[in-house]
């Protein structure tokens, strides 16, 4: 249902895209919030090589009606060719704060 809260998680390469992406995706109603991770590590294969980057996590909460437009501006404003998106269903959370999701992303 579009109405189902979800997770998506991406990450950026410094703290500065992460943000802009962040604002982005609040400000346009796409994600009620976007909560931007300490610096992590990322080993991942890439063009034939093992790379290890520094990057920043983004964990977004938003509804599964949003979610294709989400992904939409995420590409259209992400830095990388092949960004990380990945879609995780809540399964449960405090009512008030699900609302406010629901209500912020309508």
């Amino acid at each position: 249902m579009d109405n189902e809260i979800c997770v998506v998680m991406t990450t950026c390469p410094d703290a500065a895209s992460a943000e802009q992406l962040a604002r982005v995706l609040v400000e346009s109603r796409l994600a009620a919030c976007v909560s931007l991770g300490p610096e992590i590590t990322s080993v991942y294969p890439w063009q034939g090589r093992i790379e290890r980057e520094r990057e920043i996590s983004l964990t977004i909460n938003t509804t599964r009606g949003r979610v294709d437009e989400l992904k939409k501006q995420l590409v259209a404003n992400h830095p990388y060719d092949v960004p990380e998106l990945l879609v995780v269903p809540v399964v449960e959370g405090l009512d008030t704060y699900l609302n406010w999701i629901r209500d912020w992303t309508q």
